[in-house]
C-alpha cells in the first residue's frame, strides 16, 4: 500500500519528502487521540460538576489533581506539531474553523484560571470556581463536537449544517460526559459512584446518537469517503467496526443498568468499554480522511514544510517523545485504582 501511495504521488518510498509527512501524521494522530482520551475523563468530570451536589464538586476536582498538567500538555502538543510540519494546511484550517477554535480556547483558558484560582481562593469562594472550571469545561467539550461537526461537512455554512453541528455539540458534551462518568465510577465509592452511574446511563444514548450522526453525514457527504468505505474488500472491516461499535455501546448500557440494580462488580469495564469507542470512532476518523488534512482538497504532502524543516523537527519530536511518553506514564499509572479519600489528622495526640 505504502509503494502504490509513493508510486500515485511520483516519490520513492525511500524519499524524506515521501515518509516524514506520513511519519509526522502518525505521530500527530497519537497524540490526538492521547489527547481526546486523556483529557477526556478530565472534561468530562468537569461538566459532571455543574450536575454534582455542592459538597460533590471540590471532591470531583481533587480526584483531577494528580493529571491537570499532564491533561493540557497534549493540546499544546498536538498544536505546535500541527502548525509546525503542516504550515501549508494550517492558516487554511484555523481560519474555516475560527469560531469553533476560539470557543475552544476560552473553554481551556477557563478551565485553567478556574482550577488554579480554586485552590487559592477563600473557602466562601470556592465554590463559584467550582462552577467556572464546569462551565468551561462544556464549552471545551462543546467546541470539540462543533469542530468534529465541521471538518465532517468540509465547512459548509448552510442552516441544515449548522443545525447539525450544534447537534454533534451537544453528542460531544455527552461522550465526555460518559467517560467522566464512567472513569468517577471506577475511581470512587458510595453516593458519587451512584450518581456517576445515573449520568452515564443518560450520556450513553445521546454518544451513541453522535457516532451514528458523524458515520452517516461523513459518508454521504463526501462521495470519496463512501466509496472508501463500501469499495473492495475494505466493507469487512467498517462491518467488524460497526459491530464493535455495537457491541460496546450496548455493554456499557447493560453494566450501568445492572449496576442500578443490583451490582457494582465490575466498576472498571464501562470505563474501558468507553475508551474503547473513543478509539473505535477516531480510527475511523483517521482512515476516512487519510491521506488528506483538508478533505478533497489539501494532502499531507501539499501541506508539508521543506523536507529540512522536518528533518530538524524529527530530530527534536523523537528526542522529547520518550522524555513525555516516560513523563506521563509515571503521571497516569495510579489513574485507575479506587482513590480512598484522606483521613482527617488526629490532633489529640
Amino acid at each position: 500500500m505504502i509503494e502504490a501511495l509513493a508510486t500515485a504521488l511520483g516519490l520513492s518510498a525511500q524519499d524524506p519528502s515521501f515518509w516524514m509527512p506520513l511519519a509526522f501524521m502518525v505521530i500527530l494522530f497519537a497524540v490526538i487521540v492521547a489527547g481526546t482520551v486523556l483529557d477526556g475523563f478530565d472534561i468530562g468530570v468537569g461538566c459532571l460538576t455543574l450536575f454534582a451536589p455542592a459538597a460533590s464538586g471540590p471532591r470531583m476536582l481533587s480526584l483531577l489533581s494528580p493529571w491537570r498538567d499532564a491533561n493540557e500538555f497534549w493540546l499544546f502538543l498536538g498544536l505546535g506539531l500541527f502548525v509546525c510540519v503542516f504550515p501549508k494546511a494550517a492558516g487554511h484550517v484555523m481560519g474555516q474553523l475560527y469560531l469553533p477554535l476560539s470557543l475552544l480556547g476560552l473553554g481551556v483558558l477557563l478551565r485553567s484560571a478556574a482550577f488554579e484560582i480554586r485552590l487559592r481562593a477563600p473557602r466562601e469562594m470556592q465554590g463559584r470556581w467550582v462552577i467556572g472550571f464546569g462551565l468551561g469545561s462544556l464549552l471545551t467539550a462543546f467546541s470539540h463536537g462543533l469542530l468534529l461537526a465541521q471538518l465532517v461537512v468540509s465547512h459548509q455554512p448552510d442552516a441544515g449544517y449548522v443545525w447539525y453541528s450544534l447537534f454533534i455539540g451537544l453528542c460531544a458534551v455527552a461522550a465526555y460526559c460518559l467517560l467522566g462518568a464512567s472513569w468517577l465510577i471506577m475511581r470512587v465509592a458510595g453516593e458519587l459512584r451512584a450518581r456517576a452511574v445515573m449520568w452515564g446511563r443518560r450520556a450513553v444514548r445521546w454518544s451513541a446518537a453522535g457516532a451514528v450522526a458523524v458515520s452517516v453525514v461523513l459518508a454521504f457527504a463526501n462521495p470519496g469517503v463512501f466509496l472508501k468505505w463500501s469499495d473492495g474488500p475494505q466493507w469487512q472491516i467498517v462491518v467488524a467496526l460497526w459491530c464493535l461499535l455495537l457491541v460496546c455501546f450496548v455493554s456499557v448500557e447493560m453494566c450501568l443498568q445492572r449496576m442500578i440494580n443490583s451490582s457494582y462488580r465490575t466498576t472498571a469495564l464501562p470505563f474501558f468499554m468507553t475508551l474503547l469507542i473513543f478509539l473505535v470512532v477516531l480510527g475511523g476518523l483517521g482512515y476516512s480522511f487519510f491521506p488528506y488534512l483538508v478533505l478533497d482538497e489539501i494532502t499531507l504532502w501539499d501541506a508539508a514544510a521543506s523536507v529540512d524543516s522536518m528533518r530538524l523537527l524529527l530530530s527534536a519530536t523523537v528526542i522529547a517523545l520518550p522524555v513525555a511518553f516516560i513523563f506521563n506514564l509515571r503521571v497516569y499509572w495510579r489513574m485507575f485504582g479506587l482513590s480512598v479519600p484522606p483521613a482527617q489528622p488526629d490532633f489529640d495526640h
